[in-house]
């Protein structure tokens, strides 16, 4: 699912998500859990402050962001 993203610079000056939006829906990133990179991506699971876990991909050839995953805080 395509989703719009503010970035800030991460560790390494790529983009990392800081708010991302679900529809209307903006949620802000608490904590970045893990990253890690594949060929054309970056991943970032993140913790949003709805307490629910997303991993959000990078498309860095494409400059779009897609949520992936989405997992309820139990």
């Amino acid at each position: 699912m395509r989703i719009q993203v503010e970035t800030r610079s991460g560790p390494w000056g790529d983009p990392e998500p800081r708010v991302f939006f679900i529809g209307r829906r903006r949620l802000s990133v608490v904590e970045v859990l893990d990253r890690w990179l594949a060929t054309e991506h970056n991943y970032f699971k993140v913790t949003a402050d709805d307490g629910d876990v997303y991993i959000l991909r990078f498309d860095s050839e494409g400059g779009f962001w897609d949520l992936t995953l989405f997992q309820r805080d139990a």
